[in-house]
């Protein structure tokens, strides 16, 4: 969620950066499920996306929310730019994805109600206006100037720097969903173990929720065109991260490496002071060229944190960040195959057995072959249909160990992998078959 973080006053010593991480700390008690989702808007009668304002736009779907169901408005001078309630928050990506960040809940069928109840009131504002939402990874057919750009000051830095940097940010920032699962870590040698599996794993729910095959208007040659863009974007803050799988990981290197990434901004007094490609090293130091003199707080320190882009990142929590949004199902077997994997010990050791023999080659094989093949991918000798029913096996027995029967929700992968086909798959198949190459039906068929 692209909103100014708080974090805290004046950093006087570097220490202070892995301590304002290692807060994050929970017992396992109080170990909570946070996930957040991205969907497309557009216009039923004309496919278009939603522009940000006028009658029919996703500024009334915020002003409908916030008046008819209870949400507070966020705002960004005097533009709405989102929504919060009861610890969730509705947020706006730069192309007008809306986004639930779902509140931190104990159980995953909370989880499914939590959306349940997000999209019916999403429906309840949209559907009367003629306007609906899309579950997919990537924008079937909008071209990039057809986007809207929404109205927040961090949007438009980042515009101007990706096309710097990388050849397919602005496609990121304009036109894709993701779905991210957030959890908890207890120490620091939980929170290592943990970003190792999610690291190494995340082409498994890349392959399982492959849902973006095809690009203005046509097949773009991948399942996930989502995560082919991360491939090519920034290498300064993206990828598999080699170093987490290294000895001595802990906060101290995940914090020299976040420190290493360039800067986007600085949020001061209601705005984005341009700091772009300036260090972040030299902010600790006074002497940032972008505000001479000043010292960082440990809220620009937690800013810092939200612009680093890897296939999973730590905060005071863990983001899984690999897969492609899609259905409602999808939205919820995803973190159900994370709590299951990493909330249980047991699983978890099972999970970091599994892949703890693998060298980087063989996680960054697999990633791609997950964007291009789906579950049909390879790499390393490793098939990624059968990598991913032995994760699937191994997170369904850490649910069970919870004992809340929330192992239902990984009924959509389990489909998946007995079929042998991610969603991609299938749209392929009707496009190519009884759509006769039209993408008109995706409208009614991915729409939330």
């Amino acid at each position: 969620m692209s909103i100014p973080q708080s974090g805290g006053g004046p950093i006087e010593h570097v220490g202070q950066l892995a301590e304002f991480i290692a807060r994050g700390e929970k017992p396992k008690a109080e170990w909570r499920i946070g996930t957040e989702h991205e969907k497309f808007g557009f216009l039923t009668d004309s496919r278009l996306p939603l522009p940000y304002d006028g009658d029919r736009s996703i500024l009334t779907i915020l002003e409908g929310l916030r008046d008819r169901f209870g949400w507070e408005p966020i705002l960004e001078g005097e533009a709405l730019i989102g929504l919060s309630r009861n610890g969730a928050n509705v947020s706006l990506e730069p192309g007008g994805q809306l986004e639930l960040s779902g509140a931190p809940l104990e159980t995953l069928h909370q989880t499914a109600a939590e959306l349940d109840s997000h999209l019916a009131e999403v429906a309840a504002i949209a559907g009367p206006m003629g306007a609906g939402f899309l579950g997919l990874g990537a924008a079937p057919e909008w071209t990039h100037a057809q986007m809207p750009m929404m109205p927040k000051g961090r949007y438009r830095l980042m515009t101007d720097y990706m096309g710097k940097v990388g050849a397919l940010g602005t496609q990121m920032m304009y036109r894709t969903c993701t779905v991210q699962v957030n959890l908890d870590f207890g120490s620091e040698a939980d929170m290592v173990q943990k970003l190792r599996v999610a690291l190494a794993l995340q082409p498994v729910a890349t392959a399982l929720c492959a849902n973006s095959p095809f690009l203005e208007g046509r097949p773009n040659g991948h399942r996930s065109w989502r995560s082919r863009i991360w491939r090519d974007l920034d290498a300064a803050r993206t990828g598999m991260l080699p170093f987490v799988f290294e000895p001595g990981m802990g906060y101290e290197a995940w914090v020299d490496w976040v420190l290493d990434v360039p800067m986007y901004f600085v949020y001061r007094d209601g705005r984005y002071v341009n700091a772009l490609g300036q260090s972040f090293r030299d902010f600790l130091n006074g002497r940032l060229p972008a505000l001479p003199g000043e010292v960082p707080t440990l809220s620009d320190w937690a800013d810092h944190l939200t612009t680093v882009f890897p296939e999973a990142r730590v905060k005071k929590f863990i983001e899984m960040r690999g897969a492609d949004a899609g259905d409602r199902g999808q939205l919820v077997a995803l973190p159900a195959l994370w709590v299951g994997l990493i909330y249980d010990q047991s699983a978890l050791d099972a999970a970091w057995d599994l892949v703890k023999g693998w060298d980087h080659e063989t996680r960054q094989g697999l990633r791609v072959a997950a964007s291009v093949e789906g579950l049909r991918g390879e790499a390393g000798g490793v098939r990624l249909a059968d990598l991913a029913a032995q994760v699937l096996d191994i997170s369904e027995a850490g649910l069970r160990a919870r004992g809340l029967g929330e192992d239902i929700h990984l009924a959509p992968f389990r489909q998946a992998v007995a079929a042998g086909e991610c969603p991609a798959d299938r749209l392929l198949a009707l496009y190519e078959g009884e759509w006769g190459g039209r993408l008109e039906p995706l409208y009614d068929l991915a729409r939330l």
